[in-house]
């Protein structure tokens, strides 16, 4: 995923026009006092030991840590049974749902596994210093158990319809289970919240910043200047959308279909570059880990000492796998599951693929590769340090690299458009028509993404998803029993079938 404060400004495209710049500034003066007011609010940061801290990040690493604790570890004592659920163990095409237990979590991680996992890696290094990679891990060992907790509730409170298809997430959780405890109007309140948020903050960070990063790559990897989809990023954008539109159509299940191929090819072209760079560069690995274990720990750094080098490990994680913000939880409620607590598990793997794997090989490559420590103050960061640390080992990496990075730009396209469409009906209602217009809505945007400056209104899209945290949270601590009660009931069917 992204975070905009964190990407580096060159990845937004100037329009092709005058009247195009018009539009962009316009757009911009609309947006800026509101995007500035709600961006304050949600990334507000204290001072944590000579760095700054954001509220947003305590708040999730705080529940993260807590939930782990109360859970006993389940996202280590259940990560076997997730694998066995994963490869089909009890699946039954008999149970509600419209999913796999596979393509749920393909669609889950085709929403986390983005731009943030290649160029957001090496930002946090370059601030934080080699030391901040542990502490990603740590925060995506920690993130697992918040998946969790909130794709088991996603499960248990979603609704399904009289055709089938299901409808679920943090919206249904909030307003069903706070019923449940006697808080209805809390309930419906936080869940109105969350859901106007997703709508709004999924036209921002998972279609305009998608659509744009895709353009930049496709350009990239196409000719640059010379290529004939230059300054034209309407055409792009709008070939774009028809694919998506394409895909989109036939709901969850054709998104499914195509995410449980794509994110097993895209995810395993990127490891297996990153791993052939570390076999390359491997007489520099021990001393990698050294520099790793030491920053992570020493005083020494360049944001904030060891403490910085925390802090940027838990916001680079939190902002890769979105934990605690719920999103996820929408896909994974379609699973076809009669036991909640199997998608929890499920659903635990995704920010240990996520974060644990691909973003630790991504600050692994950067380090051995000492781009890092030779990259000059105001040098260019973000993917355009990770395709450099990837060339230092092969000459033609960078080729293959912007592939990937457009690949993980379409299908977050595909996920966040599920994503907002049931936000979107939660607010206004099932329906043929109701439906059809948010997909159109959706890729219209995406014609946008591709074609203008994006500015406040990215801001404010980027903040607004990040305002999910806190009625999601609320509602995780509210439910935790239930949850802990899910899980016992599982454990003990479990061992009697053992």
């Amino acid at each position: 995923m992204r975070f905009a404060r964190l990407m580096p400004a060159p990845v937004v495209l100037a329009p092709a026009c005058a009247h195009a710049a018009g539009v962009d500034e316009t757009i911009d003066r609309a947006f800026a006092p509101l995007a500035a007011a709600v961006a304050d609010f949600i990334f507000f940061s204290v001072d944590a030991g000579g760095a700054q801290l954001p509220l947003v990040v305590a708040w999730l690493a705080v529940a993260a840590i807590a939930l782990t604790l109360y859970f006993g570890f389940v996202n280590l004592r259940g990560f076997g049974a997730a694998v066995d659920l994963l490869r089909g163990s009890g699946a039954s095409s008999d149970h509600p749902g419209e999913v796999s237990h596979f393509q749920a979590l393909a669609t889950a991680v085709s929403g986390t596994v983005g731009i943030g996992n290649i160029g957001g890696v090496a930002i946090t290094l370059s601030l934080g210093g080699p030391g901040a990679a542990l502490w990603l891990v740590v925060a995506g060992f920690l993130g697992m158990t918040t998946k969790f907790a909130e794709c088991t509730l996603g499960v248990k409170y979603r609704r399904v319809h009289a055709d089938g298809s299901v409808s679920g997430g943090p919206m249904y959780v909030l307003q069903r289970g706070l019923a449940e405890l006697g808080m209805a109007r809390l309930g419906r309140a936080c869940a109105a919240i969350y859901a106007v948020s997703l709508v709004i903050g999924c036209v921002g960070i998972g279609n305009m910043f998608q659509a744009n990063q895709a353009f930049v790559q496709f350009v990239a990897v196409s000719g640059g200047p010379d290529s004939v989809f230059a300054g034209r990023g309407w055409l792009f954008g709008s070939l774009l959308a028809a694919l998506v539109g394409f895909i989109t159509i036939g709901g969850i299940q054709s998104i499914a279909r195509v995410t449980g191929r794509l994110v097993p090819f895209m995810v395993a072209l990127y490891v297996g570059g990153a791993l052939a760079v570390l076999a390359i560069n491997y007489r520099a690995l021990p001393d990698a880990f050294a520099a790793i274990l030491d920053g992570a720990w020493t005083p020494e750094g360049v944001a904030g000492g060891a403490v910085g080098a925390m802090i940027l490990g838990f916001k680079r994680a939190v902002f890769s796998n979105e934990a605690g913000l719920g999103s996820a939880a929408i896909a994974h409620a379609a699973v076809r599951t009669d036991v909640p607590v199997t998608e929890g598990l499920v659903a635990l793997l995704e920010p240990f693929i996520d974060t644990v794997v691909i973003c630790s090989l991504t600050a692994l490559v950067l380090i051995t590769s000492g781009v890092v420590a030779v990259a000059p103050s105001g040098a260019p960061a973000g993917i355009e340090l990770t395709s450099a640390a990837f060339a230092r080992a092969i000459a033609w990496a960078p080729y293959p690299l912007s592939v990937v990075a457009l690949l993980f730009a379409f299908s977050t396209l595909l996920s966040w458009s599920y994503y907002g469409l049931k936000g979107w009906t939660y607010l206004v209602g099932h329906g043929r028509w109701k439906e059809n217009a948010f997909k159109i809505a959706f890729c219209l945007f995406i014609v946008v993404g591709a074609s203008v400056r994006l500015g406040s209104f990215l801001d404010l899209a980027d903040a607004l998803i990040y305002v999910m945290a806190v009625p999601n949270v609320i509602g995780l601590y509210l439910l935790a029993p239930v949850v802990r009660r899910e899980l016992a009931a599982y454990r003990l069917r479990r061992r009697a079938v053992e």
